[in-house]
């Protein structure tokens, strides 16, 4: 059994070089990824880079008071808003009692921000009334468009709506309007999401009518109709004051943008509230390639109130079977309803892009707010402060790194050269996996996050320490270095991955449990971690088993920190024969 054993040990020796090769081809792939990208720098905070500060306040609403349980509701809404898609690094503190600050750092989309953050008011759905283009490219629009806004449909009663898709068709004999209804809100289609809880697939067909719009405006107060006659959505001026101080239950007017036009609404009295809607989320339809898609689940009122609403618009023709999705008097998304729609879940299905699927489920999952906000200053953040302490805070991770290798390189002399080696590698991966992550996740680099790195030099060098000692004591046992390298293994192993798994976990509640500059650091301190345990397995221990192969170090040369004798080894223990019994012969 001897010479078997023999065998896999040497087996397992000999393969360090697929260890290396696998985690040098890492190394180039993500490096060449890096300046693929054209990221070859970690995106830094707003306390580096500078940014943009919003400052927020509080109005408020009838039936809600301005307390600290509704800010402290509104800080945690806008933070997720902001912060939804990654690890972005925006603040969201109070100041005061009404005051809200929003930092948002350079290198993210600030005016997607700014407009998730700025979009403040209550969410409702609310049915369409009327709707037609603004501006000038209601002189392009044809009659029938302007009166749907959300079909190309002719006065033709050959041209439809499909009530099961949502769908539209369009009539050759109307090229001004097909021209003017191409974008994605125009296709929005609302209907039950498929799964066992969904609606009944009862449908209807119904031609459009270009006189259907009109019918209905007749129905509103002569001031009503007369803001909506007025209002060009075509001016920002006018879009800002839409729907300004009108309560749910009342009717009232709106904007919203299809492919770069600017459309007016008249809209009903809100049926279901944001509140009501208990998730959101975009997905992307592979079974029926339908593309990007936001599937919403309703909490109990919200599905009953959900499915009367969507009962009555089914019975309509466009654009009164349009459902309004409104937020801070914009509407954000018209799509139709061609069925009632019970259960509680439902799904809106268009042209829509992944970026606008995932905006408009982060607004129907954060979009209600429990006070209305007023943005009061817009600043620009300056770097100088915070690069004076990065600076500050780089020169003292250096020291720290200097004085580790001054200890290594005089505690362990040639083995330093391991320990310096596997230190450059983990850097390397940090650096690379930082600037890849930054338009990834939307990781940003702040001064915690850098304490964090260098936090991260100490645990790394610890697991090379670990192993170091562990094969040190087996050569004060008398083993050879060879044997000493491949046996001090499992049991190094055992307390790296221990030590590591601590402060992973360590890092992974803090990153839960904070928001803002404390997850940068508590995400680099993982992150650091886990290359840790990468480099230590796939580097360090693989190049100690080529070294022990080396004359300077098998051989226990004074400067290669394995020296036998200045490590105090015992000698080797050798069996010795016991000599034969003498027989002796009896007289």
């Amino acid at each position: 059994m001897a010479a078997p054993k023999r065998g896999r040990s040497a087996s397992a020796q000999s393969k360090p070089g697929r260890s290396l090769a696998l985690i040098l081809i890492a190394i180039v792939a993500l490096t060449g990824g890096m300046f693929a990208s054209g990221h070859t720098k970690p995106r830094l905070g707003i306390d580096l880079a500078g940014g943009t500060s919003i400052t927020l306040e509080a109005k408020a609403d009838q039936g809600s008071a301005i307390n600290k349980a509704n800010m402290d509701t509104a800080v945690e809404i806008m933070n997720r808003r902001v912060n939804g898609l990654g690890v972005s690094e925006a603040e969201v503190q109070t100041q005061g009692d009404r005051n809200i600050i929003v930092n948002i750092p350079k290198g993210t989309n600030s005016k997607e921000a700014r407009d998730q953050v700025g979009t403040t008011a209550k969410l409702y759905f609310r049915p369409v009334l009327a709707q037609e283009a603004t501006g000038a490219a209601a002189a392009t629009a044809s009659p029938s468009a302007s009166s749907s806004g959300s079909s190309s449909a002719s006065p033709s009663p050959s041209t439809s709506e499909s009530a099961t898709t949502g769908e539209k068709a369009t009539s050759s004999s109307s090229p001004s309007a097909s021209a003017t209804t191409q974008g994605r809100a125009a296709s929005d289609a609302l209907k039950a999401d498929p799964t066992p809880s969904g609606s009944a697939s009862a449908s209807a067909s119904a031609s459009a009518s270009p006189s259907a719009s009109a019918s209905t405006g007749t129905s509103a107060d002569a001031k009503l109709q007369a803001a909506y006659t007025a209002l060009d959505c075509s001016k920002q001026a006018q879009r800002n004051k839409a729907g300004d101080g009108v309560k749910p239950e009342d009717s009232t007017v709106g904007c919203g943008e299809i492919n770069g036009v600017w459309y007016k609404y008249l809209l009903g009295p809100a049926a279901v509230a944001g509140t009501e809607v208990d998730k959101a989320q975009a997905i992307y339809d592979t079974q029926t390639a339908a593309g990007w898609q936001v599937t919403m689940d309703f909490n109990k009122s919200g599905a009953k109130k959900f499915a009367d609403i969507t009962g009555q618009l089914a019975q309509n023709t466009l654009p009164q079977n349009e459902f309004g999705i409104v937020l801070d008097g914009q509407v954000v998304s018209s799509p139709t309803v061609s069925q009632s729609i019970t259960g509680g879940q439902a799904q809106i299905s268009g042209s829509f892009t992944q970026e606008e699927a995932q905006s408009l489920a982060n607004m129907l999952s954060y979009g209600a707010l429990p006070l209305s906000f007023q943005e009061q200053s817009v600043t620009t953040v300056t770097a100088a402060l915070g690069t004076d302490q990065l600076h500050a805070g780089l020169l003292a991770g250096a020291i720290g790194l200097a004085l580790v290798i001054l200890y290594l390189v005089f505690y362990y002399r040639g083995l330093s050269l391991v320990a310096i080696a596997s230190l450059l590698v983990s850097g390397i991966l940090t650096y690379v996996l930082m600037a890849l992550l930054g338009p990834a996740i939307g990781f940003a680099l702040n001064l915690p996050a850098v304490c964090g790195a260098i936090v991260a030099i100490g645990i790394t060098a610890d697991s090379f320490i670990v192993y170091f000692e562990r094969i040190r004591d087996e050569i004060r046992e008398g083993r050879s270095l060879r044997p000493a390298v491949e046996r001090a293994w499992p049991r190094a192993r055992r307390t790296i991955l221990v030590s590591d798994f601590v402060s992973f976990l360590a890092a992974a509640v803090l990153f839960i449990v904070t928001v803002g500059k404390v997850q940068g650091f508590a995400f680099t301190l993982g992150l650091t971690t886990v290359l840790d345990v990468v480099v230590v397995f796939f580097f360090t221990k693989p190049l100690m088993t080529l070294l022990a192969r080396r004359p300077f170090f098998s051989s226990g040369n004074k400067w290669s920190g394995l020296d036998p004798k200045s490590l105090g080894a015992q000698p080797p223990l050798r069996r010795t024969r016991r000599p034969a019994p003498v027989e002796t012969k009896e007289a």
